[in-house]
């Protein structure tokens, strides 16, 4: 296979290796990593007896992936107060034309349900992502993993039980959820403590990310008067508006707030029976830095 018909082929598609190893790592620089390793060994060797490559290209990517995550999850043993994904901006209402797939998509790439796939084991995280996120069958799956099928879909019931045990229950419209994060900003910035807590739910969480980088809460809050006054007290600290961007960030509308015009902290709202039920704050330089669209 010509040099420019392998790398042809691996750019139509890199899209989806990247969405894949994306939701198996939660981090964005090491998807980037991980398809680069897959582009290494795809360019290393004649592909001409590879007769899909898709499926090919997703069988390298999951399985450097596994590899990765297991390095991960050594590596953040040691990290510094709540963990959640790496930001990524995303336009899958706008890439994506059929409705249901769009809503699995952008939650399968939610904050919410990647904090809980960190719970699963590698393989069982590979299996979800695979075919709940992707609808790959599971005998493709089988192969990829080097498993049975019946372990296959051993793995992906235990995972998808998991999933939906754990996973925040909330139906809201994208432009409900918009106005609702508008109200929110508006009652913070304006230091409105009663204006906040009409909003927060009574047991509404506030999970902050800083990774001992910057300022931010080394223990999740929980209370609609804890969560308020912290935020309160935030806005007293300055939000100007000249850096503040409402874009779509893992599936969801957020607030970006920008810093001599480089990213400094994401908040992201949960909202369930018209309150706010989570609290989502982003403030490690090492995985603001490099917010991309995926």
């Amino acid at each position: 296979m010509a040099t420019d018909t392998l790398t042809d082929v691996f750019e139509e598609h890199r899209p989806v290796l990247a969405a894949v190893a994306y939701r198996m790592l939660g981090r964005a620089a090491d998807a980037e990593d991980v398809v680069q390793d897959a582009w290494l060994r795809w360019s290393a060797q004649d592909r001409a007896d590879v007769r899909e490559p898709r499926g090919y290209l997703v069988r390298v990517t999951a399985r450097l992936a596994i590899d990765r995550l297991r390095q991960i999850r050594a590596r953040n043993e040691s990290y510094i107060g709540p963990w959640l994904p790496e930001p990524i901006i995303t336009d899958i209402g706008h890439t994506t034309p059929d409705v249901t797939e769009r809503a699995v998509l952008a939650e399968s790439v939610s904050f919410a349900v990647l904090v809980v796939l960190e719970s699963l084991s590698p393989l069982e995280r590979a299996v979800f992502v695979l075919r709940e996120a992707f609808g790959f069958p599971y005998g493709e799956i089988a192969v990829t993993l080097e498993r049975s099928e019946a372990a296959v879909r051993q793995l992906g019931a235990r995972a998808r039980r998991h999933v939906e045990e754990r996973k925040p229950r909330y139906d809201v419209d994208p432009t409900e959820r918009r106005e609702l994060t508008e109200r929110f900003l508006a009652a913070a910035a304006g230091g409105d403590l009663q204006g906040l807590l009409a909003l927060l739910a009574p047991d509404v969480r506030l999970i902050g990310d800083s990774g001992g980088r910057a300022k931010a809460p080394l223990r999740v809050l929980s209370g609609a008067d804890k969560v308020g006054r912290f935020l309160v007290a935030v806005a007293n600290g300055g939000l100007p508006e000249e850096g503040r961007r409402f874009v779509e960030i893992n599936g969801a509308p957020a607030l970006l707030l920008l810093s001599g015009g480089k990213p400094d902290t994401v908040f992201q709202l949960e909202i369930a029976d018209g309150r706010v039920s989570r609290v989502y704050v982003m403030r490690n330089p090492d995985k603001l830095s490099g917010v991309t669209f995926m």
